[in-house]
């Protein structure tokens, strides 16, 4: 008990600090309080490198390790969403070695990430996004313009499945991120230099079908999210027009048809290029003005946006991602090499709640 009561009075002077630097490893499975986990990842050319922070239940950020992929990065920006993806449990973490086309799984445990098995081959060149649903795993190859497919196993690790691997669609250009529907039977991919969206429907076995290639309503669909009633949310960095950029919403079924759930929608900023999926609320990180877009998600899947929260001058956010309780926005601020932490209010609004130091270069953002 009194070494309970240490550790929640060294999380409330945590909560206090406005940059947090890394520090020994402490849990980053959900405990007793209520507390999860969020990560970031070092991109680095000479060994890539997962951070983790434990988040505690009033969403405050303790640095909880730093653990190596046994792959390597690229150095720089690799312009996608989910380069890092978390299960549902917490259990289970991915991550794209983009340097040596590579990707690494690790078990999550309460002193920290285990490697499980060696780093598996992408299936194709420069992966930068990785979806994981159940055991079932799909990766992005950016420079191939491809997807390949992957089973979990919790002792081996990744598992090529047979066939699973697929072309994008005839003529897409600058692949920016992949990610299951709803009910993982459809695979989808965005394509910002073609402005389209590429939908892969999957086998009992999990194997992806061909490219189902639909033309985007709005120009340079970039980050996207799912949200739990399953609407296929975009943020759109071009929306034409003079309406800077903003965010677009879809349906989907089973057979892969997308179809709009109303029209773009404006934010007023520019370059939205991330976009997480929160409760009834989809937030965009527009890093040309350092600023989050704010947006309501009707019924029936339309947006509607309802304000703008300011980052600040230089801040140029970049990914983000939303925890498993719908709580909490984690947003990585790259221009200040720092991770925040907001909290989502009933109505969309975002209160900042922490910070935590991260290095320059830090890529990608999952939450749980």
């Amino acid at each position: 008990m009194n070494h309970l009561r240490r550790a929640s009075a060294l999380l409330a002077i945590g909560a206090l600090t406005p940059l947090l630097t890394l520090a020994p490893a402490a849990p980053v499975l959900a405990d007793e309080d209520g507390s999860s986990a969020v990560y970031t990842m070092t991109n680095a050319v000479s060994g890539n490198e997962v951070l983790a922070f434990h988040r505690s239940n009033d969403g405050s950020l303790a640095p909880a390790g730093t653990f190596a992929t046994g792959g390597t990065g690229t150095g720089s920006g690799l312009g996608s969403g989910h380069s890092l993806a978390v299960s549902d449990s917490g259990d289970r973490l991915v991550v794209v070695n983009a340097g040596n086309n590579s990707v690494s799984a690790f078990r999550v445990g309460a002193n920290g990430l285990h490697l499980i098995g060696n780093p598996a081959p992408s299936g194709g060149s420069r992966p930068t996004s990785v979806a994981l649903h159940d055991d079932l795993v799909y990766v992005l190859d950016a420079g191939s313009n491809s997807i390949a497919g992957f089973r979990l196993d919790g002792d081996s690790g990744l598992v090529p499945i047979n066939g699973s691997e697929q072309p994008l669609g005839t003529g897409t250009s600058v692949p920016s991120q992949i990610q299951f529907d709803k009910t993982g039977h459809v695979l989808i991919v965005d394509e910002r230099g073609s402005s389209t969206i590429d939908t892969f429907v999957l086998s009992d076995r999990g194997v992806a079908g061909p490219a189902h290639t639909t033309a985007s309503d709005a120009g340079g669909p970039f980050g996207f999210d799912v949200n739990r009633r399953g609407d296929i949310l975009f943020s759109a960095v071009a929306l034409g027009g003079g309406l800077m950029s903003g965010a677009t919403s879809y349906d989907v079924t089973r057979d892969g048809t997308l179809t709009p759930n109303g029209a773009p929608v404006s934010s007023g900023q520019a370059a939205a290029c991330w976009l997480a999926a929160a409760g009834h609320f989809a937030y965009t990180t527009n890093a040309g003005s350092g600023s989050i877009g704010r947006f309501a998600v009707a019924h029936d899947g339309s947006l509607s946006l309802i304000g703008t929260t300011v980052v600040g001058t230089g801040s140029h956010p970049l990914d983000e991602a939303v925890s498993r309780d719908q709580h909490f926005l984690t947003v990585l601020v790259d221009g200040l090499h720092q991770i925040n932490e907001y909290r989502v209010g009933h109505d969309g609004s975002l209160s900042p709640v922490s910070s935590a130091r991260v290095p320059a270069g830090a890529i990608g953002a999952a939450a749980h």
